[in-house]
Formats: structure tokens, C-alpha cells, sequence
């Protein structure tokens, strides 16, 4: 899909505040209502707007913790590999998961409670996994850019 300029002002006013109102959208963006709504809907049937949702301060929910933890396999066993991430997608822990060149295969953004609880899903959970051979674990002590959103590049 060729995106206008207009589909790029959508996508970016969307990603700063979801909850805006097609009204709001539209006038925002220089649009009619039914032209406007046309236009998000397009874009989601495309796919490019893949979900809308609200994005927490994990500190403030009770999740203080964070770490980014950096995984390597034993080898690239098919089922043991089919399993890492049939685990990995079901854990609540785990807000992100990439696989990557480089040293380690896997890449987890961790967020827990505590450091109990993140020992908890080391010992309970990563390490029982026979694909995993180690992983390294850098805490994040503060975030200085978090931000979800795409933006257009000329």
C-alpha cells in the first residue's frame, strides 16, 4: 500500500493517542469525518495498524523490574527450538521477544515485580528450557526513549 500524506498524519496521530474520536481525527488531519474513517479503515484492512492499546508505567502497576536478557541456544534443534518460543509467547513476563544475528540468538525484554520474581522465571521457566544454553541479563535501570511508534522517513 503507497501511503499519502495524509495516511502517514492518521498513522502518527493514532499512534500518539488511539482513543481519539474520527471527529477529532479528521480535523486534526484536514479531512472530512467520512473521508477520514474511510481512510482508517483502509489502513487497518491493510494490516498497518496491527492493534490499538494502552501503554502502562510498569512501576506504577507494580512491576519495577526490567531486564533485557540475552539468550543462546544449545543448537538450532527444530522441536527444542518450537518449544522456546511456544514457552516464550506464553509467558507474561516476556513483553518482547527477537531473534537476532549475533552472539546470542534470542533477545527477551523481561518485566516482573522484583528480583525474586525474575529469579523465579530464570529457574522455573528459562533454564528448564533444553533448547537454552545460557543467557546474560542486563537490568535496565531506567528507560531514557520508550516509544512504540513509526515514523516517516524521506
Amino acid at each position: 500500500m503507497d501511503l499519502d500524506d495524509f495516511d502517514w498524519q492518521l498513522l502518527t496521530l493514532l499512534q500518539k493517542d488511539c482513543r481519539i474520536s474520527n471527529a477529532g481525527l479528521a480535523e486534526a488531519a484536514g479531512l472530512s469525518a467520512s473521508s477520514c474513517w474511510r481512510r482508517v479503515r483502509a489502513l487497518e484492512e491493510a494490516g498497518l495498524v496491527q492493534r490499538y492499546a494502552a501503554v502502562l508505567d510498569p512501576a506504577r502497576v507494580g512491576m519495577g523490574f526490567q531486564a533485557m536478557v540475552h539468550v543462546q541456544l544449545t543448537r538450532h534443534d527444530p522441536e527444542k527450538l518450537a518449544e522456546f518460543i511456544r514457552v516464550i509467547e506464553t509467558r507474561p513476563e516476556v513483553v518482547e521477544c527477537y531473534a537476532t544475528t549475533g552472539q546470542a540468538d534470542y533477545h527477551l525484554r523481561v518485566i516482573v515485580s522484583d528480583l525474586e520474581a525474575y529469579n523465579r522465571f530464570l529457574e522455573e521457566v528459562l533454564f528448564r528450557l533444553p533448547a537454552v544454553a545460557s543467557a546474560q541479563t542486563n537490568v535496565i535501570l531506567r528507560s531514557v526513549k520508550s516509544y512504540t511508534g513509526i515514523s516517516r522517513r524521506e
